[in-house]
């Protein structure tokens, strides 16, 4: 069942687009864990604040991924960065207007 995670990552001042660098940086082997979806923006309103949306094929493939070794050496470089105000969302996806193939889950999957 897909998961979902949309979260904002608070940066110490001035270090936002040193985080979004360091969140750009391709890593193909989280396509390989699972990751369907990765994207990352900024919103001139809050500068100190950067948005990621993840989805992944499941809860556990998007525990695993923290597990890798790219992933291990990115969080590190980031946490100086990090402010410590970070939040977000957690969810299973149930589907989606814009797929023709069951936009829906079934309720009795969940």
């Amino acid at each position: 069942m897909t998961f979902a995670n949309v979260g904002t990552l608070g940066t110490k001042a001035g270090q936002r687009d040193a985080l979004v660098e360091i969140l750009l940086r391709p890593k193909p082997e989280l396509r390989d864990a699972g990751c369907l979806l990765y994207e990352v923006g900024v919103n001139n309103d809050v500068p100190d604040t950067v948005f990621v949306c993840e989805l992944w094929e499941s809860a556990e493939a998007h525990q695993d991924s923290l597990r890798l070794e790219g992933v291990q050496a990115a969080i590190s470089e980031a946490m100086p960065l990090l402010s410590g105000d970070n939040g977000g969302h957690r969810f299973t996806v149930l589907g989606s207007p814009l797929r023709a193939d069951g936009a829906r889950q079934s309720r009795h999957s969940l």
